[in-house]
């Protein structure tokens, strides 16, 4: 009997050393580092420029629009999830650029007078 408890006492040490070898050889999964402000900044202006855009898929008259043209005002919010930062980031530049309802720019208002004159010319 103490043969066959030296035994298996000398398996478990085995096992437990092997185990413990193994552990320390094995590299960890993860591994830290310092985030720098401008990527947090980054990534904090990221996501809120990926919420405006989506909450813009989500309003009802855009989501007629969308479904007029046969796209699931849902399947527009995914393929919003699914975009890059970089992609979000650009998209929301742009909306940013457009113009408020309705307003015209110096261009549009400078071809509707020279239209206007050509009407009144003709006439």
């Amino acid at each position: 009997m103490t043969r066959q408890l030296r035994t298996l006492l000398v398996q478990i040490c085995g096992a437990l050393l092997l185990g413990a070898t193994l552990a320390m050889v094995m590299p960890h999964a993860a591994h830290g580092a310092v985030i720098a402000t401008d990527d947090a900044l980054a990534t904090q202006q990221a996501s809120a420029d990926r919420e405006r855009v989506r909450a813009l898929v989500l309003r009802p008259e855009l989501a007629q629009s969308l479904e007029k043209m046969g796209i699931a005002p849902q399947d527009a919010a995914a393929r919003v999830d699914a975009m890059s930062d970089a992609e979000v980031r650009s998209l929301a530049g742009r909306l940013d650029a457009l113009p408020a309802g309705g307003a015209l720019g110096n261009t549009d208002f400078l071809l509707i007078i020279i239209i206007v004159i050509l009407v009144v010319v003709l006439i």
